[in-house]
């Protein structure tokens, strides 16, 4: 029985020998039945392993959530078995599959919701690059259009260039997997994610998050323990978790949170004025679901996990965090008061070069990636001009190569310049976090709590529809908004969105000048892309309908000057630059950044997390959180998270939110003190759009065959467009009110509804037919009598008035 088991040669591998539950797997294959065995004789390669469950769950644990794995033989015989992992989300099961798609990958896993279906891989170079303090991963995401049996709308039918909706996700993918990567590790890693099939149901956003997390887990990058991301709506009352498309239309929450089983490592999501508690509760159910999962998925790792590469870890030797504290300690607590940041990065710059030449006349800096130890020294060290070995260790031989005596003398230790500059940055921040645990004071001067100095001014260029300049501390954004008809809306051609335009829209600029740097200018980079869309998203709550105001809206965010939450400073910049041009928005809308600084108790504190307020680059660099908020008075319309230690906990969470709310309102308060204020008014130059409703069947009448009579009205008239809509709605855009009169009379005579009783004098008789006569009573419009009595008395009168005309003429 238990050689006819399809498990026995396929889980003889050593990661299943040394395993107990190996043993209790045989022992079920030998013990099971001829009618177990005929039930799966339809497909021999599966098998449900029932027995690797948890033995809680085996004991009657909650079988809703019961770990369901299946293995299944290489078809060809003799690879390592696949596995698949259903896992209950919400309410229904999300599938993952590993180890039959992709296998010459590190790791690779199939995920399925629904019918949607995503294919994530996770791959890393043999050879480790240049030690840096940024891990070395890359992340790409791609929606093929042929998932939902479509193509591209564009000229090109084949994917390429990666659209601003797949660089957010994959912003969403690599923000909470960086903080789990060991230090050390500086072998270049690559996650690429497809979405293979689309439902239209189920947003694979927060899939390709879970999919990322467990292909890291399952592969050689050493990272600290799995991640899992899940989407949680608010309909009604009631939250959800992974709610479909079609429940978050109606849904006044978006909500995507990434996690570990312990913590949370970053959320981002936008709300209608979500309050504090509520937000926090939402959080709530989303990290009980990525708990879930993440048990799970770690139970999927010790079966079929690959060994992590722990020994290609390199850090910097211990002792050299001495030596640089020694040498630039007390500069170093002077440079971190310098207030202004240029003054104080080239302070630090050139202390840092200082520190690396000190170590070099020490003899501690070496040249090459070779580091020599007195504990660890090389067996073998080649003499190039004698072309002999020296062997370091032993007596001196009669043989060819020399063996000399060990020296007594201590060896200093050598360091790589990298490893120095990597030191140098942590020690600097080290040394900022303690400056503002034990003196209450941040670079700058600041309480914790304080916001920096804001000024702001609208209408400084005088072309534009809208325009402000907003400036908090060293941070500057300058907004300008345009206003435009449809056809300035965005077009959105993406696998998930519905919607074919966007009304409004807000794009942020980072230029290197604004850090007073030099480098790269052209295309927006993801970073600037996924600020821009969180300012987006911040203010779009405030927006009129489309109703009450229908224009096309375009914000440009410019930053000037950059030290820190320059993303909130757009959404100030931007709310005061609508304001400018005249949108009627519902309420102000201020953002606000805040840090962190974890363990306290390593600088003499009391152990409890100190949260600041509306944080510089340097605090954002040097601290473990950075946590944007946007909103009003009464609520919050987005937030962005990102955990850069292990995670974070609810009540961390709740104090930061309450701060931040403290903030909002300071930023609010001296946003009104704007001076010159926004004008509120619509400007000059810009467009006016004036909105008909007519019969929906009168629309062919303003259109015309192939567009002519509108085209004719346009030309005309000198308006800019006309727009009309199978609704019966009609928009016409103009630069003056004349040329719009104009054209709006056009358009009120081709559909008009003549009404008994009307009288027309001086018209034009078109024709006259055997059942009537046709009038034009207005330009482009006839209308005809149809009476048969009155119709021959009219034609009688009609002919005889054309008879005499004629012979008169």
């Amino acid at each position: 029985m238990l050689a006819s088991c399809p498990l026995y040669h396929g889980l003889s591998s050593p990661q299943f020998a040394a395993s107990t539950k190996y043993k209790l797997l045989l022992s079920s294959c030998a013990s099971s039945s001829a009618r177990s065995l005929q039930t799966h004789s339809k497909n021999p390669h599966f098998f449900p392993l029932h027995l690797l469950s948890s033995r809680k769950r085996r004991k009657g644990g909650n079988s809703s959530g019961r770990l369901w794995i299946a293995a299944c033989l290489d078809s060809r015989g003799g690879g390592a078995a696949p596995y698949s992992v259903k896992i209950p989300v919400g309410n229904r099961h999300i599938l993952i599959e590993t180890g039959h798609i992709g296998r010459q990958a590190s790791g690779a896993v199939t995920l399925t919701d629904g019918e949607t279906i995503l294919y994530t891989t996770v791959s890393l170079d043999d050879i480790p690059s240049e030690p840096s303090d940024f891990f070395p991963l890359s992340v790409n995401y791609q929606e093929r259009f042929s998932a939902a049996g479509r193509t591209s709308g564009g000229f090109f039918k084949r994917e390429g260039r990666t659209k601003d909706h797949e660089v957010l996700i994959c912003r969403l993918i690599d923000r909470p997997l960086r903080p789990t990567m060991v230090k050390g590790f500086y072998h270049e890693t690559q996650i690429l994610s497809w979405v293979l099939s689309y439902d239209g149901l189920h947003p694979p956003d927060s899939l390709a998050v879970t999919a990322a997390g467990i292909a890291v887990a399952l592969s050689e990058v050493p990272n600290s323990e799995p991640i899992a991301g899940v989407r949680v709506g608010l309909i009604g009352d009631r939250f959800i978790v992974n709610p479909t498309t079609k429940e978050m239309e109606k849904s006044k929450l978006d909500l995507l949170l990434a996690g570990t089983e312990t913590a949370i490592l970053m959320i981002e999501g936008y709300c209608d004025f979500l309050t504090e508690e509520r937000l926090l509760n939402a959080v709530q159910i989303g990290q009980d679901a990525v708990r879930a999962i993440c048990r799970e998925v770690a139970a999927l790792v010790k079966l079929c996990g690959k060994p992590k590469m722990l020994d290609a870890i390199k850090l910097p030797p211990p002792e050299l965090y001495k030596h640089v504290e020694d040498i630039a300690g007390q500069e170093l607590v002077e440079v971190l008061q310098i207030k202004n940041k240029i003054p104080r990065r080239k302070a630090l710059s050139y202390l840092e070069n200082k520190v690396l030449s000190i170590l070099t006349e020490r003899g501690y800096i070496s040249k090459i990636d070779a580091i020599v130890s007195t504990e660890l020294a090389p067996d073998l060290i080649e003499d190039e001009e004698e072309d002999e070995e020296v062997v370091v260790d032993g007596e001196v031989d009669e043989g060819d190569v020399h063996i000399k005596p060990v020296s007594r003398k201590s060896i200093p230790l050598l360091f790589t310049e990298v490893d120095v500059k990597l030191v140098f940055k942590e020690v600097t921040s080290k040394f900022l976090r303690r400056r503002i645990v034990e003196g209450g004071k941040r670079s700058d001067g600041r309480a914790p709590c304080e916001v920096r100095p804001i000024n702001s001014s609208c209408g400084l260029l005088p072309r534009v529809h809208g325009s402000a300049l907003f400036t908090r501390g060293e941070t500057q954004s300058l907004a300008v908004a345009t206003l435009g008809d449809k056809q300035m809306a965005q077009k959105i051609d993406n696998l998930v969105d519905v919607e074919e335009f966007k009304r409004f829209y807000l794009q942020y600029s980072f230029p290197p000048s604004c850090v007073g740097e030099v480098g790269r200018v052209g295309a927006p980079s993801r970073r600037e892309i996924g600020h821009g869309v969180l300012a987006e998203r911040a203010l779009e709550p405030i927006l009129p309908s489309e109703d009450d105001f229908p224009y096309t809206i375009r914000v440009e965010s410019t930053i000037t000057e950059s030290n820190g939450s320059s993303s909130m400073a757009s959404v100030c910049g931007g709310c005061l630059a609508l304001q400018d041009a005249g949108v009627p928005l519902k309420s102000s809308i201020a953002g606000i950044a805040m840090g962190m600084v974890l363990d306290t108790k390593e600088f003499g504190g009391d152990g409890t997390p100190l949260i600041l307020s509306d944080i510089t680059g340097s605090e954002d660099a040097s601290g473990d959180m950075d946590f944007k908020v946007a909103g009003n008075n009464d609520g919050i319309t987005a937030f962005q998270l990102d955990i850069k230690v292990g995670g974070i906990t609810l009540p961390i969470m709740e104090r930061a939110l309450l701060q931040a709310r403290d903030g909002r309102k300071h930023i609010l308060a001296e946003m009104s003190k704007c001076c010159p204020p926004p004008s509120k008014s619509l400007s000059k130059y810009a467009p006016i759009i004036h909105v008909m409703k007519v019969k929906p069947e009168k629309i062919n009448l303003i259109i015309g065959s192939g567009g002519k009579k509108v085209k004719s009205i346009i030309e005309e008239t000198g308006v800019e467009a006309i727009d009309a809509q199978d609704d019966g709605t009609v928009k016409i855009t103009a630069k003056d009110l004349s040329s719009l009169e104009k054209s709006k009379a056009i358009i009120s005579n081709l559909t008009m509804v003549p009404t008994v009783g009307d009288i027309y004098r001086n018209r034009e008789i078109k024709s006259i037919a055997p059942y009537g006569a046709f009038v034009e009573v207005a330009p482009g419009r006839e209308i005809g009598q149809q009476e048969k009595e009155r119709l021959t008395r009219m034609a009688k009168t009609v002919k005889q008035f054309a008879h005499i005309w004629k012979f008169l003429c």
